[in-house]
């Protein structure tokens, strides 16, 4: 059974905005995935589409290339008279009005022009290729005639501005990095899948509470360091969160969920996928939850993957008597200590109390769920940073 849903009121903050990356869009820290949309009512698709414009959701992903799922979506969106930021996927195709991958140039420009004429857009902000796991399938993308010269065919006639790549596995997702190829990265974030080793699919489940280690942490800390926007998919696990026989044996509302996909470093923007208005108010509750409905710590603590010492930036360790942001600074020295550019450099000193503020009271220490050295790392962000 789903958690109980509270309306979000009028009274709501609007959603918050993050830098995509390099790119240098501005998109919401909540996003909108339409997967569940497919096969929905109109009138459904076109409230949904609605109510998270006016809440303040600026980015959208549009995954499938199923007709009346782009005709649903294009008119709620005329409906709406807004635009947000899309992200548009090369790589689906359709037999029988059942999901496909495919890797044929022809058939997915085809699809991607048809995704255009039906939503009623020009272009796309962000041009996916669609769920490569493979080392095969990453190769053949980035190969001569692969989907990746179909995209920068897109990008030269004006059809697409920045390129991005979804995967499940780590290894792709480093690929796709060291490659300096791809603006956008678009990867699982929850708490469950952190839990397993980086090399293996989510979907296998029999691989939750496996021996992890940090390889996916590091991936988003490298996105942070190198500027790559990483869009948050699946933050409630595919469901597993809510449902009675879930592997993982961690439970948490959608409020949880949201809040542990955007407190992990070098990410963009959230994209929850709902099927109808109750299911995006239950997201979108994440906008006036209070701290503690955000904390997520007590529901992750002693779960498989949760390393004893390492930060997961819940700032359940807030208050800080000198007012340090305790989580961010720890996510920010995680970040540097991997990749210290100067977009780390800068958004330190943005901050308006510095580690050296530290009086070492060990308040933070001892409401830590994860025996996080608070104190140590104060120095250690002191020292790297130089205040």
């Amino acid at each position: 059974m789903r958690p109980a849903i509270r309306v979000y009121t009028e009274r709501s903050r609007r959603v918050k905005h993050r830098k995509l990356g390099r790119t240098g869009l501005e998109v919401s820290e909540i996003g909108l995935g339409t997967e569940f949309l497919n096969g929905q009512p109109r009138d459904t698709v076109v409230a949904v589409i609605a109510e998270a414009l006016r809440a303040g959701v600026s980015y959208m992903d549009l995954l499938f290339c199923f007709q009346d799922y782009l005709d649903n979506l294009g008119a709620a969106l005329q409906t709406a008279g807004g635009k947000p930021t899309i992200a548009g996927h090369l790589g689906c195709a359709e037999t029988d009005g059942q999901y496909r991958k495919s890797r044929d140039p022809e058939e997915c420009d085809r699809n991607f022009n048809d995704m255009l004429g039906r939503v009623g857009i020009d272009r796309v902000d962000v041009l996916m290729i669609q769920n490569v796991d493979a080392e095969d399938d990453y190769q053949q993308i980035v190969g001569p005639g692969g989907l990746l010269e179909l995209a920068r065919r897109h990008r030269e006639a004006g059809r697409a501005r920045f390129f991005g790549i979804s995967t499940h596995k780590v290894p792709i997702a480093q690929a796709a990095l060291r490659s300096g190829l791809f603006d956008v990265l678009m990867f699982p974030v929850n708490p469950a899948f952190d839990a397993m080793p980086g090399d293996v699919s989510p979907w296998e489940a029999s691989a939750v509470g496996a021996a992890a280690g940090s390889a996916r942490r590091e991936l988003y800390r490298t996105c942070a360091g190198e500027g790559v926007g990483l869009v948050a998919m699946k933050p409630f696990a595919g469901g597993w969160f809510f449902r009675p026989d879930n592997p993982s044996g961690i439970t948490l509302t959608p409020v949880q969920g949201l809040s542990y996909a955007l407190s992990q470093p070098g990410i963009s923007t959230v994209v929850p996928g709902v099927k109808n208005t109750d299911e995006l108010r239950a997201a979108m509750r994440f906008l006036e939850a209070t701290p503690e409905e955000k904390d997520f710590s007590a529901a992750i603590a002693g779960s498989a993957g949760t390393v004893q010492g390492s930060c997961v930036y819940c700032n359940h360790c807030l208050p800080c008597p000198s007012l340090i942001d305790v989580g961010e600074t720890l996510r920010l020295l995680d970040i540097a200590e991997h990749h210290n550019t100067d977009n780390v450099r800068a958004a330190y000193a943005a901050l308006s109390v510095k580690a050296s503020a530290c009086v070492e009271c060990g308040e933070c220490v001892d409401r830590c769920p994860f025996g996080v050295d608070v104190i140590q790392r104060m120095r250690r962000a002191a020292d790297v940073f130089g205040s």
